[in-house]
């Protein structure tokens, strides 16, 4: 994998420009529960009135591979419809994007817009003055999102992003004839996770699919297990680099995750197989029938990475349960999102950045599955099915939220493939006995992305 390029430093501006980002993920599991009538819902919104004579090419360059690119596309396929003499070219970097993105923009030939899951790459982009202010589109923004989750792209008093897809990932997904053949109920607690995989096994399935050679999939099970079991305190402390990551409880969280990683007969292909398993391939081992593996621990984004790919419907094939509570931490969520952005500002970019922010363009994903919308105006029912209902407004009911810690760390940290956190949390899991070398590992390349 292409290594990112000279980290950026962080200064103290970048710091505390981070720290309010989580300050304001603190307050999100209010948000999401509007009270907007459904009569105002159904309110025109100032994208569905496109400017006319708009035309030119755009570049989008972002996150969504594969189902999800899919997905976008038909989101754009949209856009061109009422903008016909636009043209959208969109092109997926996967988890490379800090990388493509930090490239483009240090050579001068950055794309028109971006997705990007990582707020501390959007930060990073801002203090080099690559990015652009959506002022155009206040009036999008403040109609149909959540003041908080506008925060959440806000920047020295301007917007600079907004959260297009948003993400619940304390979800656990699983194959329903896996779960009936060994007679378990979907568990409560962590303990209960324990036993019900041993139980899971013993009936001839393998109990989890790990996604290994994505990295990122590994720093969401950390930190669904540190929010739980260290408190959201320490989260923000560990989230800001306030506590090194040698810290006990940082320790205590690896040790705890050995119970999901630490069995090569605990998933799918035991650890070599699951180094070599991507994301997509590991649900599909989920979604398959029969099944190649009975449960994932991965964000309520799994179903769409398979739509279309598998006969199982919710409830009857497939089902969900939150990740499991851990001591008297209930109801804790972990959330993230992919946040657009722009590079260059022109009439055609400013309308794409409109459309995107109105509930017309989020409906259109929202009804193919896979996607959770802050946008407070896409109306509940038109998600497919109760199981997305339930994984999409679950962070409005979260007891404690905090936003995907590795996506406020520094790209170089937090995001980028073969290097920091993910390369390291790969290494534990080819080598799960190893905590305090993981721990001393994970300190030292989060001190020199942080400095």
């Amino acid at each position: 994998m292409t290594e990112q390029r000279t980290p950026v430093k962080r200064n103290r501006y970048t710091l505390q420009t981070l720290a309010a980002l989580v300050l304001a993920s603190v307050s999100l599991a209010g948000c999401g529960g509007d009270d907007t009538s459904t009569s105002e819902k159904a309110t025109t919104t100032p994208a569905e009135k496109p400017a006319a004579n708009v035309s030119g090419k755009l570049s989008v360059v972002g996150v969504w591979t594969a189902e999800e690119q899919k997905s976008f596309q038909a989101v754009l396929d949209g856009f061109e419809r009422k903008f016909p003499k636009v043209t959208v070219k969109y092109n997926p970097a996967g988890d490379n994007v800090p990388t493509v993105l930090g490239t483009a923009v240090e050579g001068g030939n950055p794309p028109d817009l971006a997705t990007v899951a990582q707020p501390g790459l959007i930060a990073e982009l801002q203090e080099k003055d690559a990015l652009k202010p959506l002022d155009f589109a206040k009036a999008e923004l403040e109609a149909n999102y959540p003041a908080d989750f506008n925060k959440l792209g806000t920047i020295d008093g301007k917007a600079y992003s907004f959260v297009f897809k948003g993400a619940n990932k304390s979800t656990v997904w699983f194959n329903v004839k896996a779960f009936e053949a060994a007679g378990v109920q979907p568990p409560k607690t962590f303990e209960e996770l324990v036993q019900a995989a041993k139980t899971v096994k013993a009936s001839g399935t393998p109990a989890y699919a790990v996604a290994g050679a994505d990295g990122w999939t590994l720093t969401d099970l950390f930190e669904n297990i540190y929010l739980r079991q260290a408190g959201p305190e320490k989260y923000d402390q560990l989230a800001t680099h306030e506590i090194k990551w040698t810290d006990p409880s940082v320790k205590d969280a690896l040790k705890m995750m050995t119970q999901v990683i630490g069995d090569d007969s605990n998933f799918a292909g035991g650890k070599s197989g699951a180094l070599e398993t991507d994301f997509p391939t590991a649900v599909s081992k989920v979604f398959a029938d029969p099944a190649k593996a009975a449960m994932i621990i991965e964000g309520d984004f799994v179903p769409g990475v398979v739509a279309g790919k598998t006969d199982l419907e919710a409830k009857t094939g497939y089902d969900v349960f939150p990740f499991p509570t851990i001591g008297d931490a209930e109801g804790a969520v972990v959330g993230g999102g992919d946040s657009l952005v722009m590079f260059k500002d022109t009439p055609a970019g400013q309308e794409l950045v409109k459309y995107l922010a109105s509930p017309e363009a989020a409906e259109i994903w929202v009804r193919r599955g896979g996607f959770s919308s802050p946008n407070k105006n896409v109306p509940e029912d038109a998600y497919p099915d109760e199981t997305t209902r339930t994984t999409a407004t679950a962070i409005a009911q979260a007891k404690t939220f905090r936003f995907d810690m590795s996506d406020l760390a520094p790209a170089s940290f937090g995001g980028t493939p073969g290097q920091g956190e993910w390369k390291i949390l790969q290494d534990f899991l080819s080598k799960p006995t190893d905590v305090d070398g993981t721990a001393t590992k994970l300190e030292a390349s989060a001190a020199k992305a942080f400095k």
